[in-house]
């Protein structure tokens, strides 16, 4: 009796699901294409022209990143449309905070058996990422890894190309004592602290993600999977007319772990708690015994991006940011001292 072929999709590999998948994104990605996009999808590399013309001395900046735990949340809800704005946002920002444009950005999205459906729904949050950043999807990769993870999980995770002149680098050398720092508010925990929020909210006070919670807006899985908030045209518009000596990306750390990556010798920032309104899930989140000291390690608690300037223009940085749709405060200022002090 012959013996049955095996065949990749035998293995779990569904090349012709593959196929589809990047035919029903094909749409999303064209979507968000810029006037440097050469080509289309589906080509080994992605091909870009930027403009450079306005640019003395051009230099790229790069990052990626990821969305971690958040994930986790994303499945157990069974929503997936709200993701890859964080997985886009997570880079952007990155990039945005030394006074780079993000040009272009690729994503990277591996799960055991891929489904069509969901992914086409992460990819719509990639595709709407890309376009309140204004930058182009130009590629990705799409791995099916079956035994490698377990059924039904995916990992994900973004890489990001902009460019800066190199005179207007935003690196935080100029900061001084006297300097204002502004908060920009964050639309909740952003893409951080989820493994810690799960324990605590999930396994410690046994709520569940469809329950309502007292002092929150909308049921507590949609709390957790509000997206990370897009600072990057509100910065390069705010750019135009301020000169901003630093910024910095609230992300894993808090406040005192990311504002300190941009503090030069002999700086301290002093962040006022006081001057704005922490949101209400991360105060339902330190009910499960964490720690006030934790919680400004491990969370971003309401303002997701920092920006020093000098005194003089932090009124004038904030309403202006305000007039950009932003919730702005004036937080703090930079002292003579190291590090980064909650008072």
């Amino acid at each position: 009796m012959a013996k049955r072929t095996l065949l990749y999709k035998d293995a779990g590999v569904d090349i012709e699901a593959g196929e589809r998948f990047v035919q029903l994104i094909k749409p999303l990605a064209q979507r968000t294409f810029t006037p440097g996009v050469k080509g289309d999808l589906g080509g080994f590399a992605a091909l870009f022209t930027p403009d450079l013309s306005a640019y003395e001395r051009p230099v790229l900046v790069a990052s990626t990143d990821g969305v971690g735990t958040k994930l986790k949340v994303a499945s157990l809800m069974g929503r997936y449309d709200t993701i890859g704005i964080d997985l886009v946002a997570m880079c952007v920002n990155d990039v945005v905070v030394t006074g780079a444009v993000p040009l272009f950005f690729l994503d990277y999205f591996a799960t055991a058996r891929l489904d069509v459906e969901r992914g086409v729904e992460i990819m719509k949050g990639v595709a709407q990422g890309c376009l309140e950043a204004g930058c182009a999807l130009v590629g990705g990769e799409t791995a099916e890894m079956p035994g490698f993870y377990p059924a039904g999980e995916f990992e994900m995770a973004g890489f990001v190309v902009g460019v800066v002149d190199e005179a207007k680098i935003v690196d935080g050398t100029s900061i001084l004592p006297g300097d204002a720092i502004i908060g920009l508010a964050s639309q909740g925990l952003h893409s951080n602290g989820y493994s810690l929020a799960k324990r605590v909210l999930l396994d410690e006070l046994k709520l569940g993600l469809a329950d309502k919670v007292a002092g929150l807006e909308a049921p507590l899985g949609e709390e957790l999977l509000r997206p990370t908030r897009i600072y990057v045209k509100t910065i390069l518009s705010l750019l135009q007319s301020f000169h901003i000596k630093g910024m910095a990306h609230i992300t894993g750390g808090g406040m005192p772990g990311n504002i300190i990556r941009i503090l030069p010798p002999g700086s301290k920032a002093v962040i006022e708690k006081g001057r704005w309104e922490i949101p209400p899930i991360f105060k339902v989140i330190e009910q499960g015994r964490v720690p006030e000291e934790e919680m400004w390690r491990t969370f971003n608690n309401g303002i997701g991006m920092a920006v020093v300037v000098d005194s003089s223009e932090a009124e004038g940085i904030a309403q202006e940011a305000q007039k950009l749709g932003e919730k702005a405060f004036v937080m703090g200022e930079v002292i003579a001292g190291q590090g980064v002090e909650i008072v």
